[in-house]
């Protein structure tokens, strides 16, 4: 057959073999580094973004796989069909090769005949021994929905000489389904007639298997991040909704002397989605006593943040209703462990009497309030008391104190201080003793203590709440 001219160029030279065989060997080494990171991701698949990263890196070693086979047939040249011995001898790819994934054709169209190369034949499932398809037998081994796409591109090729360039999916005989990219032109005579139309076709069912696998991850991973965005925001409404409203300074009761001075505060995880059941508390009691206190329950979200409501509307409800803080923690232990959404939490009730400027108060496996005077600092001395929800049977001890005009008491959940616990008995929060002394009111207390702890890094949110005892 003469040579022909191609419908928009000449045909280019080759590469050198030198200059193919460089590029191979950087397309191997960039394998190697890919999929040595690819390695390096751990996990049990679990995590939507993981299972993302592992797609994209599957993807892109399927992509230099490509690369490499593309390389190689461009460095060793085409292929013409053989048998399956005769292809062992000359060293051709047997099938199931990267090389098997990419294959050439050629249809003349004055004599009707077509020239596959071996790698094709091992596209299409066929026998090498057999002829070659013509272009109008092709589509009788593609899926029958992906025929008149074949059908258009093949007639635009030959009657418009549009370049061919697209994918159809191909029945194998064992009815294995593949999908077969496309890419061809028709090959003009000197007259300009089109005499025949070549094609390189590329098995790329792994690859579109790979970016399937990257789409549904992706998506996967949208999906999980909206989830995400939604409890956060349900998360954040409903702790707005329960945390008492008041901001700035708060004084209790409202009339009569000995009364508190309270300001609180509420520190974000400086993750933002890791709301959780933190939360404070302080209201005037129907006897003019005082209630304060601050609580966690383990965990974050929407369920943690729906049972911390549960539990502060327990702790106003059984407060007003006069229950001591040593039978409030009781009756919140056994409420955690009845309710449906079983949890551990800690908490910390006080009830303060203004008369006598009396402090009752209980603990269930809670920090103890700091009490600061006259420039020192000192935890009071702990109750008996254990988490809640950790044994229904648990009990709970009471304490006293008596306060003396000018003393301040702190509140706080365990996230304010972050970090392990010191091992040499040492108080950071005791530490701001001579700070505290010189702080105007309650809210500026709060402002000294945020100042000191609330830009360190912590693993959740955390709750501070502070009272002055006035004249």
């Amino acid at each position: 057959m003469p040579s022909h001219v191609s419908a928009d160029r000449p045909f280019a030279q080759p590469p050198s073999r030198g200059s193919v065989e460089a590029l191979i060997s950087q397309t191997r080494r960039l394998k190697g580094d890919v999929d040595a990171v690819r390695r390096d991701v751990q996990g049990d698949g679990s995590d939507p973004r993981e299972r993302w990263q592992r797609a994209l890196y599957d993807l892109a070693l399927h992509q230099l796989d490509d690369l490499d086979e593309h390389l190689a047939q461009l460095r060793d040249g085409p292929q013409p069909p053989a048998s399956g011995e005769a292809a062992v001898e000359r060293g051709e790819a047997p099938s199931g090769s990267l090389l098997s994934r990419v294959g050439s054709a050629e249809w003349n169209l004055l004599t009707d005949e077509a020239t596959w190369s071996a790698e094709l034949y091992r596209i299409l499932g066929r026998d090498p021994a057999g002829p070659a398809l013509t272009l109008d037998e092709l589509p009788s081994l593609v899926l029958e929905e992906d025929r008149p796409k074949l059908t258009a591109m093949v007639t635009d090729c030959l009657i418009d000489a549009k370049p061919i360039d697209g994918e159809f999916r191909i029945v194998r005989p064992d009815r294995e389904v593949r999908t077969v990219h496309m890419m061809g032109e028709p090959v003009l005579d000197t007259d300009g007639s089109t005499a025949s139309m070549w094609a390189v076709l590329r098995d790329v069912s792994e690859l579109r298997r790979s970016e399937q696998a990257v789409s549904e991850t992706r998506d996967s991973l949208r999906r999980r991040q909206q989830q995400a965005q939604t409890e956060h925001r349900v998360a954040v409404e409903l702790q707005e909704a329960v945390l008492p409203p008041w901001h700035g300074s708060l004084r209790l009761p409202h009339r009569g002397t000995g009364s508190l001075d309270i300001a609180a505060h509420y520190l974000p995880a400086p993750a933002s989605e890791l709301i959780g059941g933190d939360w404070y508390d302080a209201l005037e009691l129907p006897t003019g006593e005082s209630l304060l206190g601050v609580g966690d329950l383990t965990g974050h979200g929407p369920a943690v943040t729906s049972t911390m409501a549960m539990l502060l509307g327990a702790v106003r409800g059984m407060a007003m209703a006069g229950a001591q803080p040593g039978q409030l923690m009781a009756l919140l232990n056994q409420l955690l462990d009845t309710s449906g959404r079983p949890a551990l939490g800690s908490a910390v009730c006080c009830r303060y009497r203004p008369a006598d400027r009396t402090l009752v108060w209980a603990q269930a496996g809670h920090p103890a309030p700091v009490l600061y005077r006259a420039g020192t600092a000192r935890r009071l001395p702990p109750p008996d008391g254990i988490l809640l929800g950790a044994t229904p049977t648990a009990s709970f001890g009471q304490a006293e104190e008596t306060l003396l005009v000018g003393d301040l008491l702190l509140l706080h959940t365990d996230g304010l201080v972050p970090g392990p616990a010191a091992t040499d008995g040492s108080d950071p929060l005791l530490d701001l003793a001579p700070r505290i002394a010189g702080a105007a009111d309650a809210q500026d207390c709060v402002r000294a203590v945020v100042a000191e702890f609330g830009a360190l890094e912590r693993q959740g949110d955390a709750c501070v709440l502070v009272a002055r005892v006035e004249s």
